[in-house]
């Protein structure tokens, strides 16, 4: 399935995507980062020194899962995106969020066998708590700071959720406490997901 093709019917040309061909059935995690970057081939599907991977990458080696690019994540069953499909120039407001929902909640929809979610930022916390309004009438990620609700079991139906760090931008890798428990949060998404090989 190309996912770029999936999401772009009916979205017109203005949604920034690389062409990436993915097995729905295979995916076991997704990670939803921020946004899309101005630069296509510095998302995680563009080219392989790309800005998004020079920093997520590193993230999942600290966790232990040693991979060179978003394609080898693939093959773990962990699929990679953003919640805003635009890129921004400003902030982004709780109207982008919103604009930009059925394309995440279309995007999250194709893959049908997804057992955790991380949600990398409070962006995507945002963007999942509108996705849960609209299901079940309240949020399900709570409004408190990350590093509380961390260790708190999260479910989403059968879906585990993960709130975590943003894995993208400048200042991620100095921000050395939140490089860490991210690392600790892609580790444990790892051992959801590969509970069934490991016992």
């Amino acid at each position: 399935m190309n996912i770029k093709e999936e999401l772009k019917a009916g979205a017109g040309e203005s949604i920034f995507l690389n062409d990436i061909e993915v097995d729905p059935k295979t995916i076991k995690a997704v990670l939803i980062n921020e946004v899309v970057p101005l630069d296509p081939t510095d998302d995680f599907y563009g080219a392989t020194d790309g800005a998004y991977l020079s920093t997520t990458l590193p993230l999942f080696q600290k966790a232990g899962i040693h991979v060179d690019s978003a394609y080898d994540l693939l093959t773990l069953g962990i699929y990679l995106t953003n919640a805003i499909k635009t890129p921004k120039h400003t902030t982004i407001e709780t109207q982008t969020i919103t604009e930009n929902l059925p394309l995440l909640e279309k995007e999250l929809s194709l893959f049908p066998n997804v057992e955790v979610i991380m949600l990398m930022g409070d962006v995507a916390k945002k963007a999942f708590n509108q996705i849960a309004k609209k299901q079940q009438k309240k949020n399900v990620i709570p409004s408190v700071a990350t590093y509380k609700i961390r260790h708190t079991e999260i479910y989403y139906g059968k879906i585990r959720l993960l709130p975590s760090y943003i894995m993208t931008g400048k200042n991620v890798l100095i921000e050395k406490s939140k490089v860490t428990m991210a690392a600790e949060d892609i580790a444990k998404m790892y051992q959801v997901i590969t509970k069934d090989l490991n016992s």
